[in-house]
Parts: C-alpha cells; sequence; structure tokens
C-alpha cells in the first residue's frame, strides 16, 4: 500500500535528495508566479489550490517529476511549442531528472493554469 502523507512539506521529504530539491524548487517557482496559491496533498501528491480548487499538481518519480495538467495552449504557440518535448500521457507534462528541468516554463506553466482557473500570476 502506497504512503500517505499528511501535508506537501512530508510528501516532499519522503524523496532522495536530488529529487526533493527538484520538487522544493518547483514549489518555489509557483509560489512566484502565484504567491496566493495555497497547498495540499491531492491524490496523494502535491497539489497548489487558488481558493479551495488544486490549480497544479506535482509529483517525483525515479527518473523524472511531473506537473499536471498540462495548460490550454490554444491561444499562446511559443507556450504550446515549449510545452511539447515534455507532453506526457493524460494531460501530464513529464521533466527527465537526467536533463536540467526548464523552471522558466514551470513558471509559464503554473501562471497559464493560475489564469485557466480563474486566478492571477503575480
Amino acid at each position: 500500500m502506497a504512503t500517505k502523507h499528511a501535508s506537501v512539506e512530508e510528501y516532499l521529504a519522503s524523496f532522495p535528495d536530488e529529487v526533493r530539491a527538484v520538487l522544493e524548487e518547483i514549489r518555489r517557482r509557483v509560489l512566484v508566479v502565484v504567491p496566493d496559491a495555497g497547498e495540499r496533498i491531492s491524490y496523494d501528491i502535491a497539489g497548489m489550490t487558488l481558493g479551495d480548487k488544486v490549480f497544479l499538481h506535482f509529483a517525483g518519480w525515479k527518473k523524472h517529476v511531473s506537473i499536471y495538467p498540462v495548460p490550454d495552449a490554444a491561444g499562446d504557440p511559443a507556450l504550446a511549442e515549449a510545452l511539447t518535448p515534455y507532453a506526457g500521457p493524460r494531460g501530464t507534462l513529464k521533466f527527465p531528472l537526467a536533463r536540467p528541468v526548464p523552471y522558466d516554463l514551470v513558471e509559464r506553466v503554473a501562471g497559464a493554469l493560475a489564469v485557466q482557473r480563474g486566478g492571477r500570476p503575480a
């Protein structure tokens, strides 16, 4: 049975140092763009909230980290192009741990998702 985490802090602490560092930087970057975001565990992974709704999930895995969902980039061709190399199945962005994580893209994704969910990025 999978471990249930009571908080995002506990979830992040459960990872090896190198994965935890990436997840913590994703969390930090989301909060730079959406400073009023809250956080909670949802679907047994970290979730960032606006009001009482999760607008972005992020998770660590053995060889990659993921962000869910992929924002609708129909009105932003540059964003759509930037997302393409990281698009995974079922609305997931997968960032391999063997390569540098594009944190500027993480910020763009967080901002787009916040706007699409009725929030405002910084």
